[in-house]
């Protein structure tokens, strides 16, 4: 063998073990790709009980019930699915009914989504892409969304900036 066949041989090995090790990178990432599942997706899929992953949709109205200690339980729902939801712990400032939600846990074996993490948007007119495909394709979307998003914008675009920021002391 020559120099040239020996060089050739070990690329072409090294390149044959970096695609064996990206494969199995990417296949154990599969599920995890996808920033989190709406309740409809978890029927879909039946995802096991004690699986770790994300949820994502709108906080059900009237579904928020505080418990003792910090529990807290909702349902969150993408249109079509409905998920009870059980946490520990405090809340975002932002998290409240209607509002959009994504949190991080397992299902249990009632079929109960038990969090450990619950996100809420960052403020009324941000909603998530997926969600808004979602909630278009569902039918249940909401065309103010847009025009307040504008509105708000207006509003701070209209409030006028002090001349001097010492003078006020």
């Amino acid at each position: 063998m020559t120099r040239k066949q020996r060089r050739l041989t070990m690329i072409g090995g090294a390149l044959a073990v970096l695609a064996v090790a990206a494969a199995l990178v990417l296949n154990a990432l599969r599920d995890s790709i996808v920033f989190f599942s709406t309740p409809a997706m978890v029927a879909e899929k039946h995802i096991p009980a004690g699986k770790r992953f994300r949820l994502g949709g709108l906080v059900q109205p009237g579904s928020l019930v505080h418990g003792d200690n910090l529990a807290i339980t909702f349902s969150v729902a993408d249109g079509s699915a409905t998920l009870p939801v059980s946490y520990k712990g405090i809340l975002p400032d932002l998290f409240r009914e209607g509002q959009g939600v994504v949190a991080e846990g397992a299902l249990d074996g009632s079929g109960v989504f038990r969090a450990d993490t619950v996100l809420a948007k960052h403020d009324e007119a941000y909603m998530p892409k997926d969600v808004a495909d979602a909630l278009k394709k569902q039918g249940h979307w909401k065309d103010d969304y847009g025009a307040k998003a504008a509105y708000d914008a207006s509003r701070t675009a209209q409030v006028p900036a002090r001349a001097d920021p010492g003078a006020a002391r």
